[in-house]
């Protein structure tokens, strides 16, 4: 199940993006400049589009901002337990359907290398890079999701 997130879960939440991120194998010294990005402040509870997966124990959260036309994927992450059983699948769907409900025509997201496949299975195409927040030097696929395309194909499509 879906739900919004709430402030009593930040510590877990965030211990839970840090498990995520280091699944993919990263060293001890890029795990602790990710630290300072991966955080979730008292702010983003106050959205409404700051979600968890639920089955009981949060297994994945996401947080979508929308500014007119562009919605941007601010945070996607699966625990390493979720990985693989459709937790990103369903954050997802309900990113787009968030947007599109919301008049969004066009979705960003700033993915880590290592999750790009999983948002081209979700519909999104690179259209650059960007610099990553946490490691100097480092850049990231810049992916985006042309929702009016999803539109006329229906979720189905992705």
């Amino acid at each position: 199940m879906i739900r919004r997130a709430r402030i009593e879960e930040r510590d877990a939440l965030t211990a839970m993006m840090h498990r995520s991120k280091a699944h993919w194998g990263y060293d001890a010294d890029f795990m602790a400049a990710a630290r300072a990005v991966l955080q979730l402040s008292p702010l983003d509870f106050e959205s409404e589009r700051l979600v968890v997966f639920d089955d009981g124990v949060p297994q994945g959260l996401c947080k979508l901002g929308i500014e007119g036309e562009m919605a941007q994927v601010d945070k996607l992450f699966v625990a390493p337990e979720g990985m693989g059983r459709g937790v990103g699948r369903a954050l997802m769907e309900w990113a787009i359907e968030t947007a599109r409900a919301a008049g969004a025509k066009r979705m960003e997201i700033e993915a880590d290398p290592d999750a790009a496949p999983f948002y081209a299975r979700m519909g999104a195409r690179e259209i650059g890079r960007v610099p990553s927040e946490a490691i100097a030097g480092r850049t990231l696929p810049l992916m985006q999701i042309d929702l009016t395309d999803l539109a006329r194909g229906g979720l189905r499509s992705i």
